[in-house]
């Protein structure tokens, strides 16, 4: 019997790589997800804004507005399917000044002709009324109710757990270093050197999306990245809005919003700085401090006294449009990279997009007639009454130890993370939101390193944040 040949390999697990991964999964195809990174979604997916954007910002000639206004009308469904956190809590712009009026209307106008459903400007009156925490500066706004926030990590996981259920295979740790044609399929091969069969490739590597397609000989383009810092307010702030808040945007940056994340927090920013080094993930008091002021334009009673956490995130740059497109150089190849805002939005389109180029190269899709959509929906301590976690007390004791007070994660969510194949602190973080609370891990960290020691056989020095070199214990965090 010959060598494994898959049907697709897709070479990221982040937004994109997962919504092509569970798209692809309906069909009667061999697929594997390839992820260079400890644990899915460790890339640009792990620290974005998780705004479902409302359809208003990007002009409609470009593919990303077309992606975007059709991904957002997809996550209702999804999160019924999937179970992810998400809701449709609405985005408002604000006008601060008269002069921002010229282009608040070319917003709507661009969010009437994209189809963005519900879109209107709106008075000071109307403003003050959907988000009365706005500035008394507020001179009017434009109101999108299709927009939404979802929690970023969740939604990746989610998206690969129920490709996994039906039939997807996932290699984690597995960077690509070589790619080479052999016969009609591609020969990949990671530093660690495993190799991989397959027909076709889908490459969807986020800042390293440039670095891949020079792996195949295929385009030469380069990704920039930019970063953007974040400020995490606790969920007690009464600066909280009810809906994502932005300014008026600049010619390279939506701004510095408001937003109320989907599981209570609220977060402030990003910033928009061009990197030479794609791994930066520093973060300054300079930027911070803009972030405070800028945020404070439109929300004043945002408090300094409620940030929990800082981090950045950065955002792969490639010209003013996605790059979605069959190869015109190498056979088998389809490139999906520069996938920055709006990309989480338009994700779930791009994996509808990205299946349709691949039928377009001969990929034979055949509905598969067992294709399960939907998850099981895991219960969650801090959503469950005092009886309903009584009931699953008496069937697992672990579910009566809380281990993450400020989010309230019991014992019993951690195991099952650890158990679904996520080792390090943050992967058990994004997947459980143990850590996320007021004191960042201060209280449960410790719990956490011997529940992972326990489950896993792991020593305490093995145990990383985030894999690689960032051990917890004699290492670099």
């Amino acid at each position: 019997m010959g060598e494994r040949v898959f049907d697709v390999a897709i070479i990221g697990a982040g937004v994109s790589g997962a919504n092509i991964a569970r798209h692809l999964s309906s069909y009667e195809l061999d697929v594997i997800l390839l992820e260079g990174e400890e644990d899915i979604s460790f890339g640009v997916s792990k620290a974005n804004s998780g705004i479902v954007h409302g359809g208003f910002h990007h002009d409609g000639r470009y593919l990303k507005s077309r992606l975007e206004v059709r991904g957002a009308a997809m996550f209702d469904r999804l999160a019924d399917e999937l179970g992810f956190p998400f809701q449709r809590c609405g985005i408002i712009a604000v006008a601060l000044h008269p002069d921002d009026f010229g282009a608040l209307g070319q917003l709507y106008e661009r969010g009437r002709a994209n189809g963005a459903p519900g879109i209107e400007m709106c008075s000071r009156e109307r403003m003050l009324e959907l988000e009365p925490k706005l500035t008394p500066e507020t001179v009017g706004g434009l109101y999108a109710p299709c927009g939404g926030i979802v929690e970023p990590y969740r939604f990746v996981f989610s998206l690969v757990e129920s490709a996994i259920k039906n039939g997807l295979e996932l290699r984690t740790n597995w960077r690509l270093e070589s790619a080479s044609r052999e016969g009609a399929s591609w020969r990949l091969c990671a530093s660690t050197g495993s190799s991989v069969l397959a027909s076709r490739i889908v490459n969807a590597a986020g800042l390293r999306a440039d670095e891949v397609s020079q792996l195949f000989s295929a385009e030469d383009f380069t990704i920039k990245g930019r970063k953007g810092q974040y400020w995490l307010l606790d969920r007690l702030t009464r600066s909280k809005p009810s809906r994502v808040v932005f300014p008026v945007p600049s010619a390279i940056s939506k701004g510095v919003l408001v937003v109320p994340t989907v599981e209570g927090t609220v977060l402030l920013g990003p910033t928009a700085t061009e990197l030479d080094d794609k791994d930066d993930a520093a973060t300054t008091r300079d930027e911070l401090e803009y972030i405070l002021r800028s945020a404070r334009t439109l929300i004043p009673s945002i408090s300094e006294t409620d940030v929990i956490a800082t981090f950045s995130g950065t955002r792969p740059v490639l010209g003013e449009d996605f790059m979605i497109q069959r190869s015109g150089l190498v056979p088998g190849l389809v490139q999906v990279a520069g996938i920055q805002s709006p990309g989480l939005t338009a994700s779930p389109a791009i994996g509808e997009y990205v299946t349709g180029l691949l039928a377009q190269d001969g990929l034979d899709l055949v509905p598969k007639q067992d294709w399960r959509p939907l998850l099981d929906r895991a219960p969650h301590a801090r959503d469950l009454s005092f009886e309903e976690l009584d009931q699953l007390i008496e069937i697992n004791p672990a579910w009566g130890s809380i281990v993450c007070r400020c989010e309230r994660v019991s014992e019993a969510e951690i195991v099952n993370a650890i158990r679904s194949g996520h080792h390090t602190l943050d992967g058990i973080k994004f997947y459980t939101r143990a850590q996320m609370g007021r004191c960042q891990g201060g209280f449960c960290g410790a719990r956490i390193l011997q529940l992972i020691m326990r489950e896993t056989g792991l020593a305490a020095g093995e145990i990383t944040k985030r894999g690689g070199n960032t051990t917890v214990i004699g290492g670099v965090v």
